[in-house]
C-alpha cells in the first residue's frame, strides 16, 4: 500500500517494508514522477520514502542544495530508519544525493544517480525570457524528453505555474545556480558506497559525457545506458529503469 503522509516537518510518500529506499525528485519534479519506481519496489522487498523536497519554502538566503540535502538527512533521523538506505536521485535530487553522502556516508548503502547534475547541465538558463508563452514552456518541457509526449498537458501547466509565480520562478533559478556552482568534480573520488550510474542516452540536460565522468571519478561505480531516453529515465522507461536498478542491487546488497 503507497501512504501520503503529512506532519508538520515532512510531505513524503511511504511504502512496503524491507531495506529502506529514499527517492529524491528534480527541480522541476514532484512525488509523482517515482510512481513505477514507488510500486515496483514496494512489491519486492523494499521500505519505499519518497520526500517532498522544499524547494519553494526554503527562506531565500538558504536556498540551496546543501540546505536541501540537510533537509533530507533529517527526514532519514525522523523515520528512525535502522539501517543505512538506498539513495535513487534524478536530477537535481541526484545532486542532492551526492552532497549527503558525502556528509554523512553513514546513513548511505548505495548511491543511485539518473540525469544528476554535479558536473555539468543545461538548465532553463538565468531567466525564462518567454515565461508566458505556453507554446515555449511546453517545447522547453518536451526537450527534457526523448518522446515529447512524456510531456503532458498536466506537466506543462505545471511547469508554467512555476515560472509564472515570481517566487516560485526566483527559487528555481537560485537552485539552478546553486547546483552550477557546487561542482561536485574534486568531490566524486570521495564516494566509496556502491554507486549505481542510469542514464538516458539522449539526455539534453546532463548529457551522457557527465556520466561517463561520474563513472570514471566514482571509485565503486557502474554506468548503465537506456536508449531512446531523456533526462527522467524512471518517467519516460521506468520498466528498464525499474529492471536495470532491481538486478544492480541483487548484485551489490
Amino acid at each position: 500500500m503507497i501512504f501520503k503522509k503529512k506532519n508538520k516537518k515532512f510531505n513524503y510518500i511511504e511504502a512496503g517494508s524491507g531495506h529502506p529506499m529514499i527517492l529524491l525528485h528534480g527541480l522541476m519534479g514532484g512525488l509523482s514522477n517515482f510512481e513505477d519506481t514507488i510500486n515496483f519496489f514496494s512489491d519486492r522487498g523494499y521500505h519505499v520514502f519518497v520526500p517532498e523536497l522544499p524547494i519553494y519554502d526554503l527562506p531565500v538566503l538558504n536556498t540551496n542544495l546543501t540546505t536541501i540535502a540537510k533537509f533530507v538527512i533529517k527526514f532519514i533521523e525522523d523515520q528512525e530508519i535502522s539501517e543505512p538506505v538506498t539513495i535513487v536521485g534524478n536530477s537535481m535530487g541526484g545532486h542532492v544525493g551526492l552532497i549527503l553522502t558525502l556528509a554523512r556516508p553513514d546513513l548511505v548503502k548505495n548511491l543511485v544517480l539518473t540525469g544528476s547534475s554535479g558536473l555539468y547541465e543545461r538548465t532553463f538558463g538565468d531567466s525564462f525570457p518567454r515565461k508566458s508563452d505556453k507554446d515555449y514552456i511546453r517545447k522547453k518541457t518536451e526537450e527534457v524528453f526523448y518522446d515529447p509526449n512524456i510531456a503532458t498537458d498536466e506537466l506543462v501547466d505545471e511547469v508554467f505555474g512555476v515560472v509564472n509565480d515570481r517566487m516560485k520562478g526566483i527559487k528555481t533559478v537560485m537552485l539552478a545556480r546553486s547546483a552550477i556552482k557546487h561542482n561536485m568534480l574534486n568531490d566524486l573520488p570521495k564516494i566509496t558506497c556502491p554507486t549505481c550510474l542510469i542514464w538516458g542516452k539522449q539526455d539534453n540536460v546532463t548529457p551522457p559525457d557527465v556520466a561517463e565522468d561520474m563513472h570514471k571519478f566514482i571509485p565503486n561505480s557502474e554506468l548503465y545506458w537506456i536508449e531512446k531516453c531523456g533526462h527522467a529515465a524512471m518517467m519516460e522507461k521506468p520498466k528498464e529503469f525499474n529492471e536495470i536498478l532491481y538486478a544492480w542491487l541483487q548484485k551489490v546488497m
